[in-house]
């Protein structure tokens, strides 16, 4: 079944992208909770001429994100943490504490765009998290966890 999403959806695709999906999936999840359209010929052809006028605007956001990427290459962040006294963290560091440091640095982040490679931190040391400002631009920054 060829649905057009209404909403990016993390294993599937974008927003705007026609999939295919098992049958199922899409008649009893996708499309009554608002997430994909079934694609008919109709749809697609709505779909198209939509995409057209878009063009231009996403153009824009892609290169306001591009500099901001280029803004946040540079950024280095500290994260305190308590500590015991073997370097490992009392609690854990995740990428909530990540996008507080940014928004302290004035860039406004939501933290479901933040990745980290392990699910949580949980010793002090220097790390990387990879930031999604777009679908196409991403951004790695550096950040040190350091003790209290």
């Amino acid at each position: 079944m060829e649905v057009i999403l209404k909403q990016d959806i993390q294993s599937i695709g974008h927003k705007n992208d026609i999939v295919t999906v098992k049958n199922g999936y899409g008649r009893n999840y996708l499309i009554p909770k608002g997430l994909a359209i079934l694609a008919t010929i109709p749809a697609k052809k709505m779909h198209a001429e939509n995409l057209k006028q878009r063009a231009h605007k996403d153009e824009k956001i892609k290169n306001e994100a591009l500099e901001l990427a280029k803004k946040m290459e540079k950024i280095s962040l500290s994260i305190g943490a308590k500590t015991s006294s073997t370097g490992k963290i009392f609690g854990s560091v995740n990428t909530i504490q990540i996008a507080e440091a940014l928004k302290e640095k004035g860039h406004e982040i939501e933290r479901k765009n933040i990745s980290i490679p392990e699910d949580q931190i949980k010793e002090v040391g220097k790390f990387k998290a990879t930031i999604k400002l777009h679908k196409e631009v991403k951004v790695e920054i550096e950040f040190e966890i350091v003790a209290e």
